[in-house]
């Protein structure tokens, strides 16, 4: 397993240059490290930021399971999204409102066919809210399919 979190992993990050806010590193609750945050706050209705974990080195025709924490925390704070690179048009996985400000986990199964997915991108999109934030965490790439809850 390759551990892409963002305190200490290993995963090569990079914010997207054409989107129209930053994520941002915020301390966690713990004190043990840092997640990567979009405050409910920042931007417009609508405005997109996208953080991209670059995978370079995932082998062809195989499978991995990418798992993560996620959170969405405030009334009406947008959506997350994740698109794998090779599927550029549709998400793989969406959530848009959280029950409470508890973290969740989030699976997506990636299958490596002819083309290699070479990237996974998180998309924040602001909503109406003005308090809480978007969170993600603890990303973790393993191999073969994701395991059943």
């Amino acid at each position: 397993s390759v551990d892409c979190s963002f305190s200490r992993g290993v995963c090569d990050w990079k914010q997207d240059a054409d989107d129209d806010f930053d994520w941002n590193p915020a301390d966690r609750d713990r004190g043990d490290g840092y997640y990567m945050a979009v405050p409910a706050f920042v931007g417009h209705k609508n405005n997109m930021g996208r953080l991209k974990l670059l995978l370079t080195d995932l082998k062809p025709k195989s499978s991995y399971c990418l798992i993560f924490s996620y959170r969405l925390a405030g009334e009406k704070v947008g959506k997350l999204r994740v698109f794998l690179a090779n599927k550029k048009t549709a998400p793989v996985w969406e959530e848009n409102k959280g029950k409470d400000e508890k973290w969740r986990t989030g699976k997506i199964d990636i299958f490596q066919g002819a083309e290699t997915t070479n990237s996974v991108t998180f998309e924040s999109e602001r909503g109406k809210g003005k308090t809480g934030e978007i969170g993600v965490d603890n990303v973790i790439l393993i191999s073969g399919l994701c395991p059943e809850d």
